[in-house]
């Protein structure tokens, strides 16, 4: 990130974190302030969930639908934003997991898989919430090397980090 970008998006935080209580502008702060950024995607949005979604790059560029179950119609050849953060979550997860494996000096089979399941609901609260079920599969690991590798990844990867402790997130090997 650029100084000036960061400057800029200093300017904006700092605006919007003036209506925040001291406590909760301090922490946002302070979290910006250490984060040392590596990589940026950028996608620009237009239409909602019955609209479109496109990476800067072109390389994602999908039409959106909202899920039948939510009152939308569910269009065939269109995806939701549940689907694209489910994608995201696995395929950074098992990331991860090459990592925490390679950590535990454990090697993976390449074969394994991560099913993400992302579901939408309401809270006591009747406000809108997610939660996570990431089911995992490595072949060639027992259950158990399965499982440590699992944990340390969960401590790894940025999607699970940026979970934590704000949407319930289930790791389920098998």
């Amino acid at each position: 990130m650029s100084a000036s970008i960061a400057r800029a998006f200093a300017v904006r935080s700092s605006a919007r974190m003036a209506n925040r209580s001291p406590a909760v502008a301090s922490l946002a702060a302070r979290r910006f302030m250490s984060f040392k950024p590596i990589y940026t995607a950028e996608v620009v949005t237009s239409g909602g969930r019955n609209g479109q979604a496109v990476s800067s790059d072109k390389a994602l560029d999908v039409k959106l639908t909202m899920p039948k179950a939510l009152g939308g119609s569910g269009a065939a050849g269109k995806t939701n934003p549940e689907q694209l953060f489910a994608a995201g979550y696995a395929a950074c997860f098992q990331g991860a997991m090459g990592l925490a494996a390679s950590n535990l000096k454990v090697k993976l089979s390449g074969n394994g898989t991560a099913t993400s399941l992302v579901t939408i609901g309401k809270d006591a609260e009747d406000g809108l919430c997610l939660s996570v079920e990431l089911r995992i599969s490595e072949p060639g690991l027992d259950k158990e090397t399965t499982q440590k590798v699992v944990d340390l990844a969960h401590t790894i990867c940025p999607y699970s980090r940026a979970t934590r402790g704000n949407i319930e997130v289930k790791l389920v090997v098998v």
